[in-house]
């Protein structure tokens, strides 16, 4: 029978090595202020990464390395789940909450523009007449700050009674690899959301050895 054989879990730092956005609902947004808010908890008013930004530019890159559509390869939609044929994640990505020794590094900086972030002016050139049009502010978690994340894959069992964790590990991995060398967030083209994303090995949790 398939089951549920035990958890990996891994923990680590997703450190920011530049500008970081990721964008609330601009029914959110102040009068007043910046055009393009980032998303805050709504406890202490901290910029945080939701997992699902994660998550998802993780599988959309290895579906990209791959070239195929979203649903198109069956090794991820193994880790990743795929609604359309019942497929169940195997892979949970927690939000990512600032550590806290970033949390009060920037709450003391003097030189961020709101608590924990800068603003930075953003334009388009027209390039024929040489103008600037459409200006707007637009709201970064600084470089240099630090969140904690958390993965945790479940590892079934499969029909013969083994497991397929290997597998699942090096997807994990060539992702974040992928992550690590590509953005997050929005903007990345214009330099934004370049990020480290490092993990410890996994802890495994409920594993039951079955050796006598």
């Amino acid at each position: 029978m398939v089951h549920l054989k035990y958890k990996l879990k891994y923990t680590g730092t997703l450190k920011l090595l530049s500008g970081l956005h990721i964008g609330a609902s601009k029914e959110n947004a102040q009068i007043g202020g910046v055009d393009h808010p980032v998303v805050r908890r709504k406890d202490n008013d901290q910029p945080y990464i939701p997992g699902s930004s994660i998550k998802g530019k993780i599988r959309c890159l290895l579906e990209q390395q791959k070239g195929v559509d979203i649903g198109g390869d069956i090794e991820i939609n193994n880790l990743f789940g795929y609604s359309d044929t019942n497929t169940i994640s195997k892979i949970i990505v927690r939000d990512a909450y600032l550590t806290e020794e970033s949390a009060l590094s920037l709450k003391e900086n003097r030189n961020t523009d709101l608590p924990y972030s800068e603003v930075k002016f953003e334009n388009t050139i027209d390039r024929f007449a040489g103008n600037a049009g459409n200006p707007r502010q637009i709201e970064r978690v600084p470089a240099g700050a630090e969140f904690d994340v958390e993965f945790v894959i479940n590892v079934w069992s499969n029909d013969s009674g083994n497991d397929d964790s290997e597998k699942l590990k090096n997807l994990l991995k060539k992702g974040i690899d992928l992550l690590n060398a590509d953005y997050l967030g929005g903007n990345g083209t214009r330099g934004y959301g370049h990020i480290k994303l490092e993990l410890d090995e996994p802890e495994e949790i409920g594993k039951i050895n079955n050796k006598s």
